[in-house]
This record gives C-alpha cells, sequence and structure tokens, in this order.
C-alpha cells in the first residue's frame, strides 16, 4: 500500500516494470552491436576505405561515414555465433529477461489487488491518488482497521505499528550497524577508521538476513519461530 502511494499507482508502476525490461533489451542488443557489429578499423580511420568513383577520379581515403564501419548483418550474426563468450552471455541475458518478465507479470496481479483495496475499501480513487498524501491514506487505512479487522493480531493499528511494517529491515540494519554487528567499518593504514557499505555488500546482507531462502524471516515482515526462541540463537547463528 506504501509503495503503491509513493510510485504514483498502478499505471505509473507498470510503466516503470515494462520500461525496465525495455531498457534491458536496448543495453544488451546495442553493447552486442557495439562489440560485433562495428568495424573499429574503419570508424579510427586505421584502415582507409577505397570507394569507387564514377570517371576515374581518386578515392577519398579521408571521409568516413557510420554506415561505413557497420558490418552487413549475415557478417555480424557470423561474429556472434563465433564467439562462445557471447552466446553464453546472450543466453544468460536471456534468462534473465524471462525472469524479469514472469517477475512483471507477478507484479500486475499485485498491484491490481491493491488498486481494487484502494478504490473500494479506501474510496480513493486511482485518478486522484496524487492529490491524497501518505497520512490521508494512512488515516483511512487505521479507521478501515477499526471496521473490518484487516490484521487480526491487533484490534487497532497505530501510526506506530504500520512505520513499524514499512520500516522494518531498515530498523533492523540500523539497529545492526550501531551494534557494530554489521562488518561496515575498518581501519585502514594511514586513513584510520573508514566506513564502507557498497550496493553489492548491502545487497548480499539483505539476501542473508531479510529475503533470502535461508533468511530470518518467513515472509516480508514475520520473523521466524525459531527466530525468538533465545535457546537457538548458538544454533541459528552457526547455520547462518
Amino acid at each position: 500500500i506504501y509503495h503503491f502511494h509513493q510510485k504514483n499507482g498502478f499505471a505509473c508502476m507498470m510503466l516503470s516494470d515494462v520500461f525496465e525490461l525495455v531498457q534491458f533489451l536496448f543495453v544488451v542488443t546495442f553493447t552486442t552491436f557495439l562489440l560485433c557489429c562495428v568495424d573499429y578499423d574503419v570508424l579510427f580511420a586505421n584502415r582507409p576505405l577505397n570507394h569507387s568513383h564514377a570517371g576515374g577520379a581518386a578515392p577519398d581515403r579521408s571521409k568516413v561515414t557510420l554506415p561505413d564501419a557497420v558490418l552487413p548483418a549475415p557478417q555480424c550474426a557470423q561474429r556472434i555465433r563465433a564467439s562462445g563468450w557471447i552466446i553464453f552471455l546472450l543466453v544468460m541475458a536471456a534468462v534473465f529477461w524471462l525472469y524479469r518478465l514472469v517477475k512483471v507479470l507477478c507484479s500486475l496481479l499485485s498491484y491490481w489487488e491493491i488498486r481494487t483495496f484502494y478504490i473500494k475499501a479506501l474510496n480513493i480513487p486511482s485518478e486522484g491518488l496524487c492529490n491524497y498524501s501518505w497520512q490521508e491514506v494512512q488515516a483511512r487505512l487505521i479507521s478501515l482497521q477499526r471496521q473490518q479487522q484487516m490484521c487480526v493480531h491487533k484490534r487497532e493499528l497505530t501510526e506506530l505499528d504500520i512505520y513499524h511494517r514499512i520500516l522494518r529491515f531498515k530498523n533492523y540494519t540500523v539497529a545492526m550497524v550501531n551494534k557494530s554487528l554489521l562488518p561496515v567499518r575498518f581501519r585502514l593504514p594511514l586513513l584510520g577508521p573508514v566506513v564502507f557499505l557498497t550496493q553489492g555488500l548491502k545487497y548480499n546482507l539483505e539476501l542473508l538476513l531479510f529475503w533470502g531462502p535461508g533468511s530470518l524471516f518467513q515472509n516480508k515482515w514475520s520473523l521466524r519461530p525459531q527466530c525468538k526462541r533465545a535457546g537457538a540463537r548458538r544454533e541459528l547463528a552457526r547455520r547462518l
């Protein structure tokens, strides 16, 4: 519900996902074209072109146009087939793109359900979503909980409950950094203490702790029951 509001509704979220698929296709296609379909010796004038001219005029070896450097389609295809690495990378890219496509199609159903929830339960039309602040959406959500008991573990929701759900993983990460449980601080010679947390390292930490197959959570917000038992901490830590 929060992401649906922040990303401006169903149409914007679907367009964003579709454009990501198109962007990936463009990057892979254009990279393959630059690697296999361009004659760089011609492009950089390392090898002069001998254009034929009518009347026996001398060929112009200095002027190179882009079509001169682009290889014909059969030669380009032959270059691609001759490189095992490029074929392997293209197959991997195709598998990843199909995975993303399936994920987008699954997300479509989820986005549509949330859109229906906004319209029927919260009485917020899709075209008017941009006119509502998150505080207004949150107030309607809290009011709806009193009437329909969407969350069964509490009779009444509060703003703090909602923010705990939205920021749960971030709160865990901040707490682990504050307690020096995550390896983000290092002491380098001459430079002293530094903080190092790249996107790749952050992604791997989140995969291990929050949403990977062996993570501590059984869904997007709930800890596994065994993680709540103090006696199982050593075994869980060893396994992690």
